[in-house]
């Protein structure tokens, strides 16, 4: 056991500042700024307590910091982020010799069933097929459709589909000339793969200025269906206003200005357009009037209860590959998630297809 003579001091900004910067050389910038304001908690009731040396924090300090933001009346969801990401933190330090192990050992992170971990507010399957479809009738291969169709068939994230330039899209058996481009390709590896490789489907890379989420781990090749497909190669082949972005990269898909790539904010009014019942001739479902309704007008389309943001997109995804009969260790390396995180974020599942797609386990007799 390690006792208070064995620790070394370490103020607590510096040890912030050493973790966050480790975790920024393994973490998107994303979940780096989720981790810095999650900390920054941890930091300024050090401060107001006076603590400036970690060497100094107890399991009984521990606890009040844990007691104060409880008594902040915080969501059981944002205490366990806030208090998993302290004990993260204090584990770096332990490693450290900063603080005990007992100190680690105090932070109670509050267990949450799937209940709370769940959001269930998703994409449903019968929603997306709508807004595809009238899509598909009003506003074919536009970028929009495009870009739905796209998320939809693939379950990704909205950094993935933003991240997509026309070199990662491969339709064609000509196409697959450009997976000589990707540095891990050498001229062996291609000749192998060259004939077993089979189009359509779409190559997510991460890059520096369009990072994924899990940086390298989170490249991977993903397979379209063919309407999707269709529906991507009308879109480059017709509509796509050829652009190119500040790197000089070309982005899949470009801004209707063609000033380069689309940006976070801009996916996201596009996916909230795209899901409103509204769109091209629905009707409401609310009880509004599309005339005057707030969520018609232009940065407020998230204000529609039934805007769908592509979280949400990729979450309605995922529930319906598992629908489908995808099971969640496949599942896993299309949509870049742990089976686990499957299971308990985003498996949503409509029971009785699901046990029909159980029937296939089952051997004819």
């Amino acid at each position: 056991m390690q006792t208070d003579g064995d620790l070394e001091p370490l103020a607590p900004s510096k040890a912030i500042e050493m973790w966050l910067g480790r975790i920024e050389s393994e973490k998107a910038e994303a979940t780096v700024r989720s981790y810095t304001y999650r900390i920054r908690h941890f930091e300024e009731w050090c401060e107001e307590e006076g603590f400036d040396n970690l060497n100094d924090l107890g399991p009984r300090d521990v606890y009040d910091f844990d007691s104060a933001r409880r008594a902040e009346g915080l969501s059981l969801t944002t205490l366990n982020n806030q208090l998993g990401t302290l004990r993260h933190f204090l584990g770096f330090c332990r490693d450290l010799n900063a603080v005990t192990a007992d100190v680690v050992a105090a932070v109670d992170v509050p267990s949450m069933t799937k209940a709370h971990r769940v959001n269930e507010e998703r994409l449903a399957t019968e929603r997306a097929e709508e807004a595809l479809e009238k899509l598909d009738r009003f506003r074919y291969a536009s970028r929009d459709h495009a870009m739905l169709a796209v998320a939809w068939d693939t379950g990704c994230r909205l950094g993935a589909l933003r991240a997509l330039d026309s070199e990662d899209v491969y339709l064609t058996d000509g196409d697959l000339d450009r997976l000589r481009n990707y540095p891990e390709v050498d001229e062996t590896t291609y000749r192998t793969i060259r004939d077993e490789v089979t189009p359509p489907f779409v190559y997510f890379r991460h890059r520096e200025n369009t990072p994924l989420k899990n940086g390298i781990e989170g490249q991977r090749p993903v397979t379209l269906r063919e309407k999707p497909a269709d529906v991507l190669r009308a879109y480059m082949n017709v509509n796509r206003i050829d652009s190119l972005d500040d790197d000089g990269r070309s982005p899949v898909f470009t801004t209707e200005k063609g000033e380069g790539r689309l940006s976070k904010a801009a996916i996201r009014r596009v996916s909230n357009i795209v899901t409103q019942p509204c769109r091209l001739g629905g009707e409401c479902p609310h009880d509004r009037d599309p005339e005057d309704c707030e969520a018609r007008d232009h940065g407020l389309e998230q204000r529609c209860p039934s805007s769908r943001s592509p979280h949400r997109v990729r979450t309605g995804s995922i529930t319906w590959h598992r629908d489908q009969g995808w099971p969640p260790d496949v599942l896993s390396e299309r949509v870049n998630a742990t089976p686990e995180v499957i299971r308990d974020h985003y498996d949503h599942p409509q029971l009785l297809q699901r046990m029909q797609s159980r029937r296939s386990f089952f051997e004819e007799e």
